[in-house]
């Protein structure tokens, strides 16, 4: 019993692979295998500008559920302007009858290489690294390291990027990523500002990772308007940058028209992987009025891949032949009951239910505006019944 428990202390300094031989596998999200709808538990809410542990929460833009620890990974896209670029921990509270609570345990600071705090925009310009903007967050189901990605900046030449960091925030590793998505100070190819890395899922296996644009590539074609839609590519990589697939996603036109000179958009905010080729993803919408006010609309799909062209070599998509991703509506969040329904941007599977459905939490960026909320909701996900045999 001393030598073997003198064996297992050694396996745990080697590593998190060669602990999982003396300990059983961790417990995963419950991922379903279909989904006929969604039925809401429940919402709760933080309070704006919520002050923890010397930080402000906000911008809480990313979530996933932590199976090996019980708890939940959110990341803020905080820009290092208000507190160092950076993810907290959380305990939600929830049965299938009930999400009772929501409280923050801890927050950690994602660092560069180098060791340092990401850099404020009034930084970079000292050398000082990489300008944030995390908008989604995923804890790795092989080791619990904590994935993440950011939208870089086109005004200041930084491209998007996906980062794999210690659960300390310490920098492990970046995701390799092919020129497609270098940005171009021009604005003539490549992200257009703010409408770049947005979703990010694992598959449901943990081999391969699959990451969302918000909107189009500028020489992809415009972005939706009230009379059409758009596309925007979702990437299939494996877990050492090589791109397995990617494929064209149809974005649905604006549901409403914003007022005169004012701003509207449509894109993808969040992926959730179920399955090889079928996904969730979130569509979020903002317009804003004629006084300035935005009207959120978010509408929750099932896509599939298979079938779909495989686009990675098409430098354009205008004018290109090729066949996009099917989609289906699951849930239209404007259509649900909800007093608000506000800047919806993470989306992750939680614990198994008591029934033994799976749980789906989503939530909300409040760009630490008063006008704004963070609301977390949680779903049951009602499988699709299985198929009746024949007689």
């Amino acid at each position: 019993m001393i030598v073997a428990s003198h064996r297992c202390a050694l396996l745990a300094v080697a590593g998190a692979f060669l602990l999982a031989g003396c300990a059983a596998p961790p417990p995963a999200p419950a991922v379903p295998d279909t989904i006929a709808q969604l039925r809401l538990i429940g919402e709760q809410r933080l309070p704006w500008r919520q002050a923890f542990e010397g930080t402000m929460v906000g911008g809480l833009s990313g979530i996933d559920y932590d199976a090996r620890r019980g708890d939940w990974v959110i990341v803020s896209d905080d820009r290092s302007d208000r507190n160092p670029a950076r993810y907290y921990r959380a305990m939600l509270r929830y049965d299938d009858k009930a999400f009772t609570s929501i409280a923050l345990t801890s927050v950690t600071t994602l660092r560069q290489p180098d060791g340092s705090a990401y850099p404020s925009s009034r930084q970079p310009a000292a050398g000082h690294g990489m300008v944030p903007d995390f908008e989604s967050v995923r804890v790795d189901p092989r080791d619990g390291s904590i994935w993440y990605g950011s939208e870089g900046d086109v005004a200041l030449g930084l491209s998007p990027f996906v980062r794999r960091a210690a659960m300390d925030g310490a920098f492990q590793s970046a995701l390799p990523l092919p020129p497609l998505f270098t940005v171009d100070r021009a604005r003539r190819f490549g992200p257009r500002e703010n409408q770049s890395f947005e979703g990010l899922s694992f598959a449901p296996d943990g081999n391969t990772l699959w990451v969302a644009l918000e909107g189009p590539l500028y020489q992809d074609g415009p972005v939706p308007d009230t009379s059409r839609g758009a596309v925007n590519r979702i990437t299939q990589f494996a877990r050492d940058g090589k791109v397995l697939g990617q494929f064209a996603y149809p974005l649905g036109a604006l549901p409403a028209a914003p007022g005169k000179g004012k701003n509207a958009d449509n894109g993808i905010s969040e992926l959730l992987a179920i399955g090889p080729t079928r996904l969730l993803a979130l569509e979020r919408s903002g317009v804003q009025n004629d006084a300035g006010a935005y009207h959120t609309y978010v509408r929750l799909y099932e896509i599939d891949t298979a079938g779909a062209t495989d686009i990675q070599a098409l430098p354009t998509l205008a004018g290109a032949d090729y066949r996009p991703a099917s989609k289906r509506l699951v849930l239209d969040l404007n259509a649900i009951g909800l007093p608000k329904v506000d800047n919806l941007e993470g989306m992750a599977f939680g614990p198994v239910l008591s029934n033994g459905h799976a749980s789906l939490v989503l939530i909300s960026d409040d760009n630490f505006s008063e006008t704004q909320v963070t609301q977390v909701l949680v779903f049951e996900v009602i499988p699709s019944p299985p198929a009746r045999p024949f007689p």
